[in-house]
């Protein structure tokens, strides 16, 4: 196999020049994101540089402690990206999405480090990291859908919800149905990817692997150990947000006392 090839960097700007387009259609169509743009793009590669730098360091360093702190971080911003986009109340709902990310990762990255890949050694930052980044980043989404899914039922539905309870259903009974919808939206997603990879889409694990030099085989392994992995990770860990959630959203008499913030 052909070994990586690496890219210049008058390459990386001649390719950049390309950004010109999304401009353009952006004043053609009057869109008023010339901003919003600007700023992504300088952001991500700002952030992109800082981390690759970091990475360095952390890759030659390859310490469990800094390893693990840096995975507790990636799971607390995450979480709090969550409920950001979800308008959901940090102060009350973050220790339960920080739960259900953790409770869906650690196994998953003991099972998938300690036998499947088993790097030498097993906390190796070139696979921890991007392993957790992949799993997290995957979950963010599904967890977002799922938790604005649910707390916009508790207004847009009210009238069921509490129809439910004057008949004497227990809250978790009368908010079963908003839940299960809750968890088809969120995975919805993911399921017509998994239908659809390898006919539609090369997932972008399998093709940095071949860009890297890989076998093709080898790195059809990997991204279906990923895929699997990530499937695995968003339903618990949608599951234990969701059930965790609701124990500190709704009191004894089914009160709801969390609600999405407006625009």
């Amino acid at each position: 196999m052909q070994n990586v090839i690496d890219i210049s960097w008058w390459q990386m700007l001649l390719f950049s020049s390309t950004l010109a387009i999304p401009f353009m259609l952006n004043r053609r169509f009057q869109l008023h994101l010339s901003k919003e743009i600007s700023v992504s793009v300088v952001r991500m590669t700002v952030q992109l540089f800082l981390v690759g730098l970091y990475l360095e360091f952390v890759f030659e360093l390859n310490s469990l402690t800094l390893n693990l702190v840096w995975v507790l971080a990636m799971i607390g911003i995450g979480a709090s990206a969550i409920l950001d986009k979800a308008r959901l109340p940090k102060s009350s709902l973050i220790t339960p999405v920080i739960l259900g990310l953790v409770i869906g990762l650690f196994p998953l990255m003991v099972i998938l480090c300690g036998v499947i890949v088993r790097p030498s050694p097993y906390y190796s930052a070139q696979y921890v990291i991007p392993l957790c980044g992949m799993l997290l980043g995957n979950s963010l989404a599904g967890n977002i859908v799922a938790l604005q899914s649910l707390f916009s039922a508790f207004e847009e539905r009210k009238a069921e919800y509490e129809g439910a309870l004057s008949l004497g259903a227990s809250p978790r009974y009368a908010a079963a149905p908003f839940v299960r919808n809750a968890v088809q939206k969120a995975l919805a997603p993911i399921l017509a990817s998994m239908t659809t990879t390898g006919l539609v889409t090369l997932p972008g694990m399998m093709t940095g692997q071949i860009l890297g030099g890989a076998s093709p085989l080898i790195a059809i392994k990997y991204q279906l150990l990923i895929l699997i992995a990530i499937f695995v990770m968003l339903t618990v860990s949608l599951s234990v947000s969701l059930h965790l959630c609701l124990n500190r959203a709704i009191t004894k008499e089914g009160r709801v006392t969390v609600t999405i913030r407006s625009e």
